[in-house]
């Protein structure tokens, strides 16, 4: 594109978007700190689904001072239902290091947010264009679409030259007066208008200036690999009481980190070594079943079978860690949506020992 050529684009995305941008909570209040939470909680998860989240994590944690001396389990229980809960802890650790380092605020310049925990480039340059009008790029799935069409760029976009190419093109379109609005124009336009499939190129306000647009090519970019087929898994989840106390495990486990969660084994499939109860540190002799459920984890494909019985706990080197909770206690904790969903359905009323079927 020529000086001219990205004028025009500018004006038009930024026309677009001053009358079609979606309200957002950190949009209306594009304070460091509320930018910087809404990046990380929309790695991978829909605005949709962010929002109420943001609303109530922000309320609880309106600082980096309240975020970094706050428990890791309320953190985690504020981030319950979002996934990727490294997310979170590397949120906590980060607000530390602005306590430590950066007397309690973002710090202005890349290099430094890049080294905050939880930050790469992308979210380094959102944060920066957004908060603090600095013109760097922010190169997330939706800008890919846009950019490799605008252009016509075909080959892998998670390679070089292409990769660079498109930080390259990002970085001087964003080169204005507004580029934190010009980052999200992109972003806007790539989830609402410049879609992987069926994109709304009428509507489009970069149609002008689409080389793919011009020669009908708009689902040739970018370039799609085949999708990695899921990975079929199969677990036994145990929901094993006593009185009204559930045992919960962590330790570093697939799937879920070291997450309190339901104790569960891995019975075969996925690339994972299958277990028995015992290797986990529970003498299990006579399980019955409550149910089957599935469900998706990143590339897994998870078929898992309930159980529940009476257990005692072994002794023995590299187990879980496991601990009874009351049931007042589950509340605040940070457990992942499978368990909590496993709990809701299963748990025993308030005086009954046996698990409902």
């Amino acid at each position: 594109m020529d000086t001219h050529s990205y004028d025009r684009l500018r004006e038009n995305l930024l026309n677009w978007f001053d009358l079609e941008r979606r309200p957002m909570p950190w949009r209306e209040d594009p304070s460091p700190y509320k930018v910087w939470i809404s990046e990380i909680m929309l790695q991978q998860t829909q605005v949709a689904t962010v929002i109420p989240y943001f609303e109530k994590f922000v309320e609880r944690f309106p600082t980096p001072r309240a975020l970094a001396e706050a428990d890791e389990e309320e953190v985690l229980n504020h981030w319950s239902g979002l996934g990727y809960y490294r997310r979170a802890r590397n949120l906590r650790k980060a607000a530390q290091v602005l306590l430590d380092e950066h007397d309690g605020d973002l710090p202005r310049d890349l290099e430094s947010l890049k080294a905050l925990p939880g930050v790469g480039r992308y979210t380094a340059g959102a944060i920066a264009s957004i908060a603090f009008g600095t013109p760097a790029p922010a190169v997330d799935g939706n800008q890919i679409r846009v950019l490799t069409r605008l252009a016509a760029l075909d080959g892998d976009t998670t390679r070089n030259p292409l990769k660079a190419e498109l930080w390259q093109r990002a970085s001087e379109l964003v080169d204005c007066d507004r580029p934190g609005d010009l980052n999200q124009a992109l972003m806007e336009l790539g989830a609402r208008i410049c879609k992987p499939t069926s994109p709304r190129c009428n509507d489009c306000p970069a149609a002008s200036e689409c080389a793919a647009f011009r020669e009908e090519r708009q689902e040739d970019f970018p370039r799609k690999d085949p999708a990695a087929k899921p990975r079929p898994v199969r677990v036994e989840v145990g929901v094993f009481q006593r009185g009204d106390r559930v045992l919960l495990s962590r330790g570093e486990r697939p799937f879920l980190g070291d997450l309190w969660n339901l104790p569960y084994r891995v019975r075969d499939g996925g690339g994972f070594k299958a277990e028995n109860w015992r290797q986990l540190g529970l003498d299990a002799p006579e399980l019955r079943h409550l149910g089957e459920h599935r469900m998706s984890i990143t590339r897994y494909r998870i078929s898992q079978e309930t159980v529940t019985g009476d257990v005692e706990l072994l002794v023995g080197e590299n187990l879980p860690e496991y601990r009874w909770f009351a049931r007042a206690e589950l509340g605040g904790l940070g457990l992942p949506a499978f368990s909590r969903k496993l709990l809701d359905r299963y748990i025993a009323p308030d005086d009954k020992k046996t698990p409902r079927s």
